[in-house]
């Protein structure tokens, strides 16, 4: 199959700072991905273009049609955001602190360094560098950390480390001198935000606000020259022409007499605010202690400012009279992003340690969205029967469920005590067990969202591997510390049994589909099945040469896949205790090199072996992943390597790259790993644990470097339409690809769309469906069944041959899924039972895929009628009852 990435899932949002567009799309960067949540509609998805690090700033033009992605290392992209295209590309020489379209979407802004560039924003138009610098201000004598744009894109109010703020104009003035930009003078920190107030009735900039990291807010004012406000020093000249707030000109003639001229901003306005002063009305504090800003908005239209600080608290004020509206709590961490939507209704707050992202609505005080994912690696996955529910489980000792078809995490549960190991979905969906270092396997209620069962041992021990059997009876756990494995009574959660034999951790557990007998893999170089039910201890045991990492068994239970540690796959008949097949991937699983590794890629032996593997809902293939950017496919019955997936091409973490910079390299080892001055300070506070000679402290966090790529769980849908991975940037979701594949199943010269065409104008239905499935496209396919009349389903079903069974199931639950006609493909489905059931239960092995896409289907309906139909119970009864009388 072919499979491409479709969805990012562990956490909403990395760093950065976030944006809505269109007032309920709302954007957010996740390492070096782009989240998309729609907040309608309530679905999230990961935009599939990939920067080359972490994405640190992003900024969508005013009509929603363009990205800007710019990443750590100061390269930027271009997306057309409703294409999910990549357009263009250019890096910038500093770091970029901030970057802004200009509100007619004709400009960008770009603060880098000490710099601020006007960029000419590119269109659709096809250039050999569409990307033109029209302007470069150097005024500034430390980095710039804020700007913002005026309304009529001609002014911009920039703010810098420099402890100042300053107006720039675009336009080069006609003034016989160099005019200097205005400086905004006072600030005691660096600006964190500066925002243009603009007055409500000509829509001109008559005010300005600048926030400090400090906690205090400046509100500025506007004064023309000759406006009659303090600080002119000198009365102009006669003739001299003057500009006031509200826009007007006004000449003085000879006689002193004032005579007032309206113009328009657009017509010959070379410059109004720089033609005035700007002067302090008033400072305010917002008296928080020792919390920093971390970050601000401004809305313009109800004049109101978002703060967001250093101990997690936010701040909503009334403008300019700072009246504080709301001062709440969200976090213990620092806020890193808050943004007002278009209407000003929504806020927007994200906590980058946590990865958390909140919109609340400010006026009912409300949550829109409140999302947080998982702020420590994930190590195991799990999916539902139906597929349409994922659980995930990580080192912050947090399980999550996931609702597949929205991305979103709709319960969290954080009874764990220490580090999630193992999951597993009990075959009625509604139960979860999860494994942990804490000594407990805990069983969760999925109707309740509660831990209604828990299993110890009669001493702690700590679970890394866990399983049950097809009838939920028993429970089984293996430990990395006493080598056993426990069996539970699922029923009355009395410990049943111990199986000992194992002299090194049980990684590996899992039950046969078939006879209930337990496979356990374990670092003792043997893999064993156990007679669980007979009490007969291990059946037998299957040696090997090097340590087993893990253990699988193929859906139909005819066959098991282990893992070693010499990068070897071995394939066993479980029946005959016969080694079947064995697949050499260390070459194809060799990731790239480490910072700390003494050896090359090529020669280097660590981690080129697979620890985690996953068969097929077929089991014609398997997944295999490890330490290593890469999963690898293989072919089971001709042991070939059908495709790699590359997981990530995200610098940020270690192990990307197969060849290293040796710039990089100092004698005190690489440049990442070396502590600096200004590393340990944060946002908001210097770290407690940095001493006054700037050496850690005993106790302190070193610094450990990049987080290393590997993938440690990965697991196939029931359907077999996708498949996760958890890996060190996330969750990823591969779904089959959708888009037009020509691959026909039965083709000659006779089948073309042409005679599929002339069938249905014949009123041949049957014909003409056997000829759509011959050629295998689906738009053929889907109108061919809509062609059929429902009087005619039972005999087109019966006239289907067998081989066009599973692409005829295929094409009934993709219809089930998107199409209004519910009556008429579940009669497909019915009558296509009732004509092959026998040949599909024979068969059920390959058409099991199928089969369980269309169950799924089946499954989601029956959920949505059912809730539709109990939410409106009393209305229907009242709409029968109304026309009984009638």
């Amino acid at each position: 199959m072919n499979f491409r990435f479709h969805n990012l899932l562990g956490a909403p949002y990395r760093g950065g700072n976030a944006v809505i567009s269109n007032n309920t799309l709302l954007l957010s960067p996740v390492g070096n991905r782009v989240a998309v949540t729609d907040l309608l509609k309530s679905e999230t998805s990961t935009l599939p273009i990939q920067s080359s690090s972490n994405v640190a700033r992003i900024a969508v033009s005013p009509d929603g049609t363009f990205l800007l992605a710019i990443d750590d290392r100061n390269r930027c992209l271009f997306i057309n955001l409703r294409r999910r295209a990549l357009l263009h590309r250019i890096s910038f020489k500093d770091r970029v602190a901030a970057v802004e379209f200009s509100p007619d979407g004709a400009l960008i802004a770009v603060a880098t360094g000490k710099l601020v560039q006007i960029w000419r924003s590119p269109a659709f138009r096809r250039e050999y560098f569409p990307f033109e610098l029209v302007r470069t201000f150097a005024e500034f004598d430390s980095k710039v950390t804020t700007l913002d744009w005026s309304p009529d894109s001609k002014y911009l109010i920039v703010g810098s480390k420099d402890l100042t703020a300053r107006i720039l104009c675009l336009k080069k003035l006609n003034s016989g001198g160099k005019k200097k930009p205005f400086m905004l003078l006072g600030h005691r920190d660096s600006v964190v935000g500066s925002f243009f107030g603009v007055n409500s009735k000509t829509n001109r900039v008559c005010k300005a606000y600048t926030v400090t990291r400090d906690c205090y807010l400046f509100s500025w004012g506007f004064t023309s020259d000759g406006g009659g406000e303090a600080g002119v020093s000198d009365p102009p000249s006669p003739g001299t022409p003057e500009r006031d707030v509200e826009g007007n000109l006004e000449v003085i003639e000879s006689d002193g007499v004032k005579k007032r001229k309206k113009i328009d901003v657009q017509d010959g306005d070379e410059g109004y605010l720089s033609w005035g002063k700007w002067e302090l009305l008033r400072k305010d504090g917002f008296m928080q202690g020792w919390a920093k800003v971390t970050a601000c908005d401004y809305h313009r239209g109800l004049d109101m400012v978002v703060v967001g600080f250093s101990n997690g608290v936010f701040g909503l004020y009334q403008m300019p009279d700072f009246v504080c509206i709301h001062l709440l709590s969200i976090s213990r961490e620092k806020i890193t992003t808050a943004v007002f939507n278009e209407l000003g209704n929504w806020l927007t707050f994200g906590c980058a340690k946590l990865g958390q992202l909140l919109v609340w609505e400010w006026r009912s005080e409300s949550y829109i969205l409140k999302q947080q994912g998982h702020y420590f690696d994930v190590n195991c996955v799990a999916y539902s029967a139906d597929s349409q529910l994922l659980a995930t489980g990580a080192d912050d000792n947090k399980v999550k469920v996931w609702t597949l078809s929205s991305g979103f995490c709709f319960v969290t549960f954080s009874e764990h005590t220490n580090a999630v190991t193992a999951l597993h979905f009990m075959a009625s969906n509604n139960c979860l067990l999860s494994a942990s270092l804490d000594g407990t396997i805990r069983a969760w209620d999925l109707l309740r969202y509660r831990n209604f069962r828990t299993f110890t041992t009669p001493s702690s021990r700590q679970f890394v591997s866990l399983t049950a059997d097809q009838s939920g009876e028993v429970i089984c756990a293996g430990t990395s510390d006493s080598f056993e494995i426990f069996v539970w009574s699922m029923r009355t959660g009395r410990l049943l049994d111990v199986l000992s034999g194992h002299e090194a951790p049980v990684h590996g557990l899992v039950f046969s589909s078939t006879n209930a007998v337990l496979a356990s893999s374990s670092y003792d170089k043997t893999v064993r099945l156990w007679d669980v039910f007979d009490g007969k201890g291990a059946v037998e045991t299957f040696p090997h040469t090097h340590d087993i990492l893990t253990v699988v068994y193929r859906p139909d239970g005819r066959q098991l896949a282990c893992s070693t540690l010499d990068g070897q796959i071995h394939f066993w008949d479980p029946i005959d205790g016969l080694l079947m097949y064995t697949i050499e991937g260390s070459r194809d699983i060799a990731g790239g090199r480490l910072m700390t590794d003494r050896r090359s890629a090529a020669k280097s032996t660590s981690g080129k072996f697979f620890t985690t593997l996953c068969y097929s809902a077929d089991g014609s293939y398997i997944l295999a992943g490890g330490r290593s950017r890469y999963i690898c496919m293989y072919d089971v019955a001709d042991q070939v390597l059908l495709r790699r997936f590359q997981i990530t091409h995200n610098l940020s973490l270690d192990g990307v790259l197969d060849i290293l910079n040796s710039k990089n390299m100092t004698d005190a080892g690489p440049l990442d790993l070396i502590d600096d001055d200004n590393s340990d300070i944060e946002e908001g506070v210097e770290k407690q644990t940095r001493g006054k000679l700037g050496f850690n402290l005993p106790g302190s966090m070193p610094n450990r470097g990049r987080p290393i790529v590997q993938t440690k769980c990965l697991r196939i849908a029931p359907t077999g339409r996708s498949f996760v991975a958890a890996t060190t940037e996330g969750v990823l979701v591969y779904s089959v690809d959708e888009s037009f594949i020509f691959d026909p199943t039965d083709l000659d010269i006779n089948v073309t769309p042409e005679a599929v065409e002339e069938a249905l104008r014949e009123n041949q239905p049957s014909k003409a469906l056997i000829l759509s499935l011959r050629l295998n496209e689906d738009s053929f396919i889907k109108k061919c069944i809509f062609a059929v009349s429902p009087a005619d389903i039972p005999a087109v079903a019966t006239s289907i041959p067998y081989k066009y069974i599973q692409r005829l199931v295929e094409a009934l639950a993709d219809l089930l899924e998107n199409c209004p006609h519910l009556e008429f493909i579940l009669r497909w489905c019915q009558e296509l039972c009732k004509a092959h059931g026998n040949s599909i239960q024979q068969n059920s092995r390959n058409l099991l895929p199928s089969l369980k896409s269309l169950q799924k289907a089946i499954t989601k309906i029956h959920q949505d009628l059912a809730d539709t139909c109990s939410s409106n119970e009393y209305m229907l009864r009242y709409l029968c009852s109304s026309g009984t009388k009638k």
